[in-house]
């Protein structure tokens, strides 16, 4: 019998026990430290728990981005471990998402767990943006089955502006001020995260920030400097995109080593947690592992070094190439989705992601039957990746994955 299948049974086993309104997690184990972290009692453990900036907010340096999962099982499995914070959002799996995490935590104590959402806005703001805001929030708690969420925050924010414009202040202070948020933040994919850090910390109500943060980093000087600062300024931050895709390569047919990923990010103390996104047994498995010997060997740091140059599946988000696309297709977003596909396999979020952002039916127009004339610093063959990834768009959500 293989490792996988062993591994698949004590899950289903554990979780068949949960189900039936039974937490089976050894009385010693890890996880069950980890919980008592979470729950605010004190207890020696192996686990690294660290604090979410002036939230106070105690949590194991692992949780769950459920972004991906479709399967309760594996939401169960995770909590069974000892994962204690999980990050939806607003839009995910068109609500089903939010909706799955509410079932699930529907007979657990509310106390027991810390649960995030986000919410996606256009930018310029609408005239109704603050109705619609509003009713977005009270949607996903209702999916939630939850009178409040943990964390809260504005989502995939682009450029700085949004963060300091009044309206969205103020209409993040109410959701904090009613009751429905303990604390509030902003997600961003941005390649402008600097600035975007920045104004977080000059605003003053932002209580923690969700970034891209990995290895690949091209500007990773200057975004642990803003960090730091932020930090010291009271702001918790939480890393994801910590696996640049998923893939080690640019065709998206190796795995990438979770384990060394994870790592490299968890020696930056000024993340309290990341949010990996598995969606089965063995993708749990892999980075239970990691955090139970969270150190980088030197074994970790060289396969890491040897891929920093290669051209794989994360976009630096970095923005050169809007200028030199005669089309101004927004490029960061499109190599976003390709990621998804070829790299999560996850055509469903691909297909999400392209159908926000109103694109032609017909791209790439001014480059056709000529290369493409945008020159990545990323090595990124751009017109390829758009041209794989656009019939994503026309495919039916029933033979999606």
């Amino acid at each position: 019998m293989n490792n996988r299948q062993i591994n698949r049974r004590n899950f289903l086993r554990i979780s068949a026990v949960a189900g039936a309104g039974a937490v089976l997690i050894p009385a010693e184990s890890k996880a069950t430290a980890a919980v008592k972290s979470v729950a605010g009692q004190s207890s020696a453990t192996d686990i690294a728990v660290r604090t979410l900036g002036r939230t106070g907010l105690q949590m194991p340096i692992l949780s769950m981005g459920v972004m991906r999962a479709d399967n309760p099982s594996v939401l169960r499995a995770a909590y069974n471990s000892g994962i204690r914070h999980f990050d939806t959002a607003h839009g995910y799996q068109n609500g089903k998402n939010e909706e799955m995490v509410g079932t699930f935590f529907a007979d657990k104590p509310r106390d027991s767990v810390i649960i995030a959402t986000k919410v996606k806005f256009d930018y310029p703001l609408k005239d109704d943006f603050e109705e619609k805001f509003e009713a977005d929030v009270e949607t996903s708690l209702k999916r939630l089955k939850m009178t409040y969420v943990d964390l809260f925050y504005i989502h995939a924010i682009t450029g700085a502006e949004p963060i300091r414009d009044a309206r969205v202040v103020a209409a993040l202070k109410k959701v904090k001020e009613s009751g429905k948020a303990r604390f509030i933040g902003l997600s961003t994919h941005d390649g402008k995260n600097i600035e975007q850090i920045d104004a977080a910390v000059e605003s003053g109500i932002y209580d923690m920030i969700l970034i891209s943060y990995n290895f690949k980093l091209n500007n990773l000087d200057g975004v642990n400097a803003a960090i730091e600062r932020a930090a010291k300024a009271g702001i918790g931050f939480v890393a994801m995109k910590t696996m640049t895709g998923g893939v080690e390569d640019a065709d998206g047919k190796k795995k990438i080593d979770a384990k060394a990923c994870l790592k490299w990010v968890w020696q930056n103390k000024n993340f309290t947690t990341i949010i990996p996104g598995f969606t089965n047994y063995d993708e749990l498995d892999e980075c239970v592992a990691a955090v139970q010997s969270p150190e980088l060997d030197e074994n970790e740091k060289k396969y890491l070094a040897g891929l920093r140059d290669c051209e794989m599946l994360y976009c630096q988000q970095c923005g050169k190439c809007l200028a030199q696309c005669p089309e101004h297709l927004p490029i960061p977003d499109i190599m976003r989705a390709y990621m998804y596909s070829f790299g999560y396999k996850f055509s469903s979020l691909s297909k999400e992601t392209l159908a926000e952002l109103h694109l032609p039916d017909n791209v790439c127009t001014s480059c056709k039957g000529s290369s493409c004339k945008v020159d990545c610093p990323s090595g990124f063959r751009v017109g390829d990746k758009i041209a794989a990834v656009m019939p994503v768009r026309y495919v039916p959500d029933i033979f999606l994955c």
